[in-house]
């Protein structure tokens, strides 16, 4: 029998399950608890792929973020006759939190050109035209990569500045969807290049806006999903908010990394298959948020189609094609109106505006 309660699940045929994080099959070892009194979440274990995934969510973490569970747990602890888990003596050691790796700022700066090779950003401009895009790019810290023909670059920047991670991810130019076949295009800047005993502790995808103090920015609300395109997508439609990313269902959602919220006003908007998840977590982010919601919006609106492919509030703004997108349209069925464009020196007038 094991010394410890808490421990990873033993390895067998089948065992092993699909990452959270990253998306790789059979990879994925799940935390289970010996005394067979929890069942911890699908999410609640580590990823095989140490340095290009690294995911890695201990029981821990799960019972900080969820502290009814722990009360639960040590309610029952304490109504047992017996203990519960046969631990080693041993004499308590102050727990150090493990050394954070940073990247090189001028990586970012590097990275933050060639846009005319990045899938994403050419989609971008169909959708918001070429100085929308240009902006969201630059405010966001989007790069571009030398792999898979340009993908985009996700840095995860901290509100103090430092650069924790860079998250590659393949966009097809045309629908802006993820390439995932033949094989699912997402790795990490620090496993690209190799850095040496990197430690990574994501932060939220653009965190780093959160350190913009003026009124125009601090008294905005914070509205957090998961994708990090979508939160582009989301600040370029509804300005209203500071859009930030978790990086996935799970990704940094967690109390270490949700601290850079507190004080602020909070709404949550998760993909669709993930609402539930994120209601639970809301009393974590309730102990130190000014306030703290989750919208429920797109279940109200969604059919049974859109609900069982898990859409988020990115496929619902784009389900209407803007005026930049009909423009570009036009231009593909007819390519000398772009001559026209550029010789005359126009510009696509948004008539709500105009007015």
């Amino acid at each position: 029998m094991t010394e410890y309660r808490f421990h990873l699940q033993k390895y067998r045929p089948g065992s092993k399950t699909a990452c959270p994080e990253c998306g790789r099959k059979s990879c994925f070892t799940r935390y289970i608890d010996e005394a067979g009194e929890i069942s911890f979440p699908d999410n609640v274990g580590i990823c095989d792929h140490i340095n290009s995934c690294g995911y890695h969510y201990t029981p821990k973490e799960y019972f900080r973020d969820n502290p009814a569970v722990k009360e639960r747990l040590s309610e029952q602890e304490r109504n047992s006759r017996t203990p519960t888990a046969a631990r080693p003596a041993a004499k308590p050691v102050p727990e150090q939190e493990p050394r954070i790796s940073f990247l090189p700022s001028d990586w970012v700066e590097q990275s933050m050109r060639r846009y005319d090779i990045n899938p994403l950003y050419c989609y971008f401009t169909k959708v918001a035209g070429k100085e929308d895009t240009d902006r969201l790019f630059r405010l966001y810290r989007v790069g571009t990569s030398r792999m898979w023909n340009g993908a985009a670059v996700f840095w995860q920047t901290d509100r103090d500045g430092n650069v924790r991670a860079g998250k590659i991810m393949g966009y097809d130019a045309e629908t802006g969807h993820r390439i995932k076949e033949p094989f699912n295009q997402v790795n990490w800047v620090h496993s690209v290049r190799k850095v040496p005993d990197f430690r990574m502790k994501q932060c939220l995808f653009g965190e780093h806006l959160l350190s913009d103090t003026s009124a125009a920015v601090s008294d905005k609300p914070v509205a957090i999903v998961e994708s990090e395109k979508t939160a582009l997508v989301a600040a370029h439609f509804i300005p209203d908010f500071v859009w930030l990313a978790t990086g996935g269902m799970h990704g940094c959602f967690n109390s270490g990394a949700m601290q850079v919220l507190h004080g602020r006003e909070v709404v949550l908007f998760p993909d669709l298959k993930a609402t539930e998840e994120w209601r639970r977590r809301l009393p974590m982010l309730e102990s130190f948020c000014r306030r703290a919601t989750c919208s429920d919006l797109l279940e109200k609106i969604a059919t049974g189609v859109q609900r069982e492919a898990g859409l988020d509030i990115a496929d619902f703004l784009l389900m209407e094609d803007t005026p930049q997108m009909i423009l570009q349209q036009m231009i593909e069925r007819h390519p000398v109106l772009r001559s026209l464009i550029d010789a005359f020196g126009l510009e696509l007038v948004d008539a709500g505006r105009a007015e």
